[in-house]
């Protein structure tokens, strides 16, 4: 039951204003209440550092100017933590909308929006404007004072300018960011915030050098020794040069029951599993050059795809990382080992240099657990292996099923007998190359291989 409000009494400040909002009321122009109905679409970037309710109210409060004297608001579609690159069919409210289209009994007849550069940026108001026309919908923009006209000129020149002014802001906002953490990191040494890395933990570093910040009450961070894993990360890279393997070195930490980085962080590691150690996870250590002492960013770099696509998260390579010029935290392992450990992390190749050719590689599927097959080169020659979800880096268990091999050669020999339409002498290349054409795949147990379609 919706609780009854208490009218404010006429004696206090609230109740004053309310009474005399009401006499206003009575003789502003109506006009609003027989007019459009429009729905609302607003945006905010981050959560953190934006405060939702003021943002949607300030956009708001634009929307219902821009439509004052021609209807009013019946639906709202606000995203939250969403970037303006984003187009709107990967924004959750924007997408909401966007469906509502097709409701021949939606509310509204119109869309308006607070701020041109909350809803679009660069060549997206083209991209959405034949989809609002073909619905017979309107778009209200408070930079056009009313509604978008697709046969104005000067409305046409309008959102090119916009758009492309969205477009040079962002530019200029990453530019400006950008150069900054760079300088913040080579010169200052300034912990730029983040998780700490294995072996560490944050602790308080002083007032922020910004005033602002300062008399806000924020603080610089940093990294010191963790007494719980470091010692762990001290153990692999010792490990790691004496040249134990990394699959040794996770199933080690395994049977030691060492917590994982994981488990032992469940609150900045919700999204993962704390199963234990896994070979990746001893990699990306091993190959963190934070323990060297120095601050590393650029580590990794955001590289926009096409208009429409999410923007890739991509590994830099290491001349284009930036260090710190001097020592920033106490550190687990010397420059020279870190350098060492990574050399011996490079990929060995055969002992007699050839290159190892595998032609059903990716096409031969385990019938007992269906997993795809390794590709697997044993005495001299190709061939593939199941080992049914068993990792080097734990022991098998005595119920887990044997591993499964089968040989490349015994392979392409029964094959031509199970695909229809091919010759007997067919060449193995053209075998291997008919069953990709025709999404094909090999599933193999004890009792041979059947040729069945890729469902996987």
């Amino acid at each position: 039951m919706t609780p009854i409000r208490e009218r404010p009494s006429l004696n206090s400040l609230a109740g004053w204003a309310v009474h005399a909002r009401r006499r206003t009321a009575q003789h502003a122009p109506s006009g609003d209440s027989n007019g459009m109905r429009f729905a609302f679409y607003g945006r905010t970037s981050t959560r953190r550092h934006q405060h939702r309710a003021t943002s949607a109210a300030w956009q708001r409060e634009a929307a219902e100017h821009t439509i004052t004297g021609h209807g009013t608001i019946v639906a709202k579609y606000f995203d939250t933590g969403c970037s303006r690159r984003l187009p709107w069919a990967r924004r959750p409210r924007a997408a909401a909308l966007l469906a509502a289209l097709d409701n021949p009994d939606r509310a509204f007849e119109a869309i308006v929006v607070g701020e041109y550069e909350r809803a679009f940026t660069g060549n997206q108001f083209a991209h959405l404007l034949p989809l609002l026309e073909r619905h017979g919908m309107q778009l209200w923009l408070p930079e056009a004072a009313g509604p978008f006209h697709a046969d104005n000129p000067n409305h046409q020149a309008l959102m090119t300018m916009l758009g492309a002014q969205s477009h040079r802001e962002v530019l200029r906002a990453r530019h400006r960011v950008l150069a900054a953490m760079r300088t913040q990191t080579h010169d200052q040494g300034r912990y730029l915030g983040g998780r700490p890395p294995y072996g560490y933990r944050l602790v308080d570093a002083g007032p922020h050098p910004n005033q602002a910040h300062a008399r806000w009450g924020r603080r610089l961070q940093r990294l010191e020794p963790d007494p719980a894993s470091a010692p762990h990360v001290r153990w692999m890279f010792t490990q790691r040069l004496k040249g134990i393997s990394l699959a040794a070195l996770a199933r080690t930490l395994n049977d030691l029951h060492v917590p994982c980085p994981s488990g032992l962080d469940r609150d900045r590691n919700p999204h993962r599993s704390a199963q234990g150690w896994q070979v990746p996870t001893v990699v990306s250590i091993l190959a963190n050059p934070r323990y060297t002492g120095r601050r590393v960013w650029n580590r990794q770099h955001t590289q926009s795809a096409q208009e429409q696509d999410l923007p890739l998260q991509l590994w830099s390579a290491p001349q284009e990382w930036v260090i710190s010029k001097h020592l920033t935290h106490p550190a687990l392992v010397s420059e020279a080992d870190f350098i060492a450990a990574q050399h011996i992390r490079a990929a060995r190749s055969p002992n007699d240099g050839a290159t190892r050719t595998y032609l059903l590689a990716g096409l031969v599927r385990c019938g007992l657990c269906q997993r795809r097959m390794d590709s697997h080169w044993a005495n001299h020659r190709p061939g593939y292996r199941c080992r049914h979800g068993h990792t080097s880096s734990r022991h098998r268990s005595p119920d887990q099923p044997k591993n499964l091999y089968a040989r490349e050669d015994h392979l392409l020999a029964q094959l031509s007998t199970h695909v229809a339409g091919l010759a007997r002498n067919t060449a193995p290349e053209e075998l291997a190359q008919y069953l990709r054409d025709h999404d094909l795949v090999i599933v193999y147990d004890k009792k041979g291989p059947i040729v069945t379609t890729d469902r996987a």
